[in-house]
């Protein structure tokens, strides 16, 4: 993916992704298309001026995504991605894991791991504290976005959206699961990797890959009720691997 330099050759990048996860039936294409909406709504911002420095949050984005595509490529060709990553492909060939688990393992391998590691890469030269407030505004695309996948994840779930409406959390339930907090992390994350010496980076990216890895047991195994109650949704997941994969990417 050396060749990925702007933003739009990113979405070029997750369309190919989605075609095929669309074709092989394969779950991985459901993050890729969620993360295809997003890179889309920063493109919009960064073209009507959302951020601070417009060149440099397309920098931020396009190294973000490479690792993603890096390591989706990694693991197409049987080579390891880093633990987190390879933790949460491996699900892919798993029959329980619902939709929305796929999507947090995405997020939790990408947001938790890779994200501060872009943020730190792209600052190396300058002060990486000018890089927050347009950091920070990440969390608004995000935030924008939660009603559209709650849509999503109803119209492949139905009786989500009666839960939601009963619970009158429907503003908070994707964000509850700490999408915020994870940006937070990863935020330190970057701070902690920028006043570290180019010798133990490293080191420091892999002690961080170990601890992310770890987080899919919280994602896949919540507990004996909570568990049951996934498998309960799984069964009631309307359509094909396919059709739900082009329901999130609309």
């Amino acid at each position: 993916m050396e060749q990925i330099k702007t933003i739009d050759q990113v979405i070029l990048a997750l369309d190919e992704i989605i075609a095929d996860s669309i074709n092989k039936q394969n779950p991985l294409g459901y993050f890729a298309a969620l993360y295809r909406n997003v890179t889309i709504k920063v493109k919009e911002g960064i073209k009507n001026n959302f951020f601070d420095d417009g060149p440099r949050m397309e920098k931020l984005d396009v190294v973000f995504a490479k690792r993603y595509l890096d390591a989706y490529q990694e693991w197409q060709v049987a080579q390891k991605p880093t633990e987190s990553w390879k933790s949460t492909f491996e699900i892919s060939t798993k029959y329980w894991p619902i939709v929305l688990q796929h999507l947090l393992l995405g997020m939790n391998a990408h947001i938790n791991l890779d994200l501060g590691i872009a943020a730190a890469e792209i600052s190396k030269k300058s002060n990486i504290n000018s890089l927050e407030n347009d950091f920070n505004k990440i969390n608004q695309i995000l935030s924008s976005l939660v009603k559209e996948v709650q849509n999503d994840l109803s119209a492949i779930w139905p009786i989500l959206a009666k839960i939601l409406r009963k619970t009158g959390k429907a503003d908070d339930f994707i964000v509850d699961f700490s999408m915020k907090l994870a940006r937070d992390g990863a935020w330190k994350f970057a701070l902690s990797l920028a006043e570290t010496s180019e010798d133990e980076i490293e080191i420091a990216i892999k002690e961080r890959d170990k601890k992310i890895a770890k987080k899919v047991d919280l994602i896949l195994k919540p507990g004996v009720l909570i568990k049951l109650f996934l498998r309960i949704i799984r069964l009631g997941e309307k359509g094909t691997i396919a059709e739900r994969i082009r329901q999130l990417a609309n």
